[in-house]
């Protein structure tokens, strides 16, 4: 099975070699961490800080988190913290995107933080020959098939944590439930988000005595230390007499003109009004900034911004790790890749500020979050563009709905956490045993 899995990436890999290299050499995608992926250990690896190369790779403590980008390392960030609690335990993490490792880096020190080796023997072994994991945890539902059965071979426990079987994912799952089976075999524990997901976890060959339903680490979100940028911007604003502030962030191609069309039926309202407008992925920048151009309103771009007063247009926020700071500026937010049919992403950041949440119809990634914040009227849901500007206008135009909406929200978000410390002592557990 090993050999036929490794073939047939192989063959996957090379059928689509031009197009990765095309989005390297076009947009930069994918060069960062180049050889890390193919498993050359970067130096910063080998040795903790203070410590020799050898003392790193003989520790017998070290736990591998991997988090595919900055949405799985902002739910784990507290729950390494937990880990790393006890004395002489060094936990690594691993991305596959440069967003997820420039917060990775961030949060858990650059010397602690690697790119994800493709999944072939050849690069995973030298990780694991230098790092000796005790335990690898995997974010989400990240089943890499040689990852896996490597570490079974080694003797190393593995965790899923926060772990979730997406619509999407569950019918194709399913179908290769006899295939699945053993890979699924391999992982120790599986700490699921909710009963739904344990549910389908054992529908598609996960053994039912190795699941825990612990919610959504997500729900232990803490936004970062507050970022220079926040009182900056808070500043220009008032300087500007601007407002109403309207936060859209996580947007994907497709969402951006509707955004801004209904933005501009807010402006003929309140002609000092700004949108703080956060595309998704990084390599969109230039694009949105060039729909900006052409908009022919007013714009602002945080890579070029001075410091100068901001009012009545929309400020391009084309930077990394300040999105869920910046939407406590806001009188209202907007959580994106629900409009176009993307599955929608995590409305926690903003309902940690008490910001009132509108997202588009398109959830799936977050279903079981919505289904909360639905249940206790603590979230919006619009259809399109034009409900998208309708509510925005009511929302803003009402001091009290815009309120309680964002109370109720806090409110969820607040009652809801705690799920870090109990998948920190499902995890602790597995490493003692």
């Amino acid at each position: 099975m090993p050999l036929l899995y490794s073939l047939v990436l192989a063959g996957a890999l090379l059928v689509g070699a031009p197009w990765w290299l095309l989005s390297m050499f076009r947009h930069g995608k994918y060069r960062a961490g180049f050889w890390e992926r193919w498993g050359f250990v970067p130096r910063r690896l080998r040795a903790s800080p203070g410590s020799s190369a050898t003392a790193a790779a003989d520790s017998d403590s070290c736990i591998w988190v991997h988090a595919v980008s900055v949405g799985e390392v902002l739910a784990v960030t507290g729950l390494v913290a937990e880990l790393r609690r006890q004395p002489h335990r060094r936990v690594v993490v691993s991305t596959t995107t440069a967003t997820g490792q420039k917060l990775a880096h961030d949060r858990f020190g650059a010397e602690n933080v690697f790119y994800f080796p493709l999944d072939f023997a050849f690069a995973i072994r030298p990780y694991i020959r230098w790092l000796r994991p005790q335990l690898l945890i995997l974010v989400e539902t990240e089943f890499w098939p040689n990852l896996l059965w490597l570490a079974q071979a080694q003797g190393i426990r593995v965790a899923v944590v926060n772990a979730r079987i997406s619509d999407r994912s569950f019918p194709r799952y399913r179908r290769f439930r006899r295939l699945l089976r053993s890979i699924l075999d391999t992982i120790d524990v599986y700490v699921a988000q909710s009963e739904e997901d344990a549910r389908r976890l054992a529908a598609i060959g996960a053994r039912p005595n190795r699941i825990r339903v612990c919610g959504n680490l997500k729900f232990d979100f803490r936004p970062p230390a507050a970022l220079p940028l926040v009182a900056s911007l808070r500043a220009a604003l008032e300087q500007a007499g601007a407002g109403p502030v309207i936060a859209a962030g996580s947007t994907v191609e497709g969402e951006e003109q509707e955004i801004l069309t209904a933005f501009q039926r807010v402006l003929e309202r309140w002609p000092q009004a700004v949108l703080l407008l956060a595309p998704r992925h990084p390599e969109r920048f230039p694009e949105v900034a060039g729909l900006l151009a052409a908009s022919g309103l007013s714009w602002w771009r945080r890579s070029q911004w001075t410091g100068t007063p901001v009012g009545g247009g929309v400020f391009l926020l084309d930077s990394i790790g300040e999105l869920s700071a910046v939407y406590a500026l806001a009188q209202v937010a907007f959580v994106g890749g629900s409009l176009a049919p993307r599955g929608g992403h995590n409305i926690l950041e903003p309902a940690f500020h008490g910001v009132p949440v509108v997202v588009g119809p398109h959830t799936a990634n977050f279903r079981d979050v919505i289904a909360l914040f639905a249940r206790q009227n603590a979230v919006r849901v619009v259809k399109n563009g034009k409900e998208l500007a309708d509510l925005w206008l009511r929302l803003l135009a009402d001091e009290r709905e815009r309120a309680e909406l964002g109370s109720r929200a806090s409110a969820v978000l607040h009652s809801y956490s705690g799920a870090t410390a109990r998948a920190a002592d499902i995890l602790q557990a597995l490493v003692r045993t």
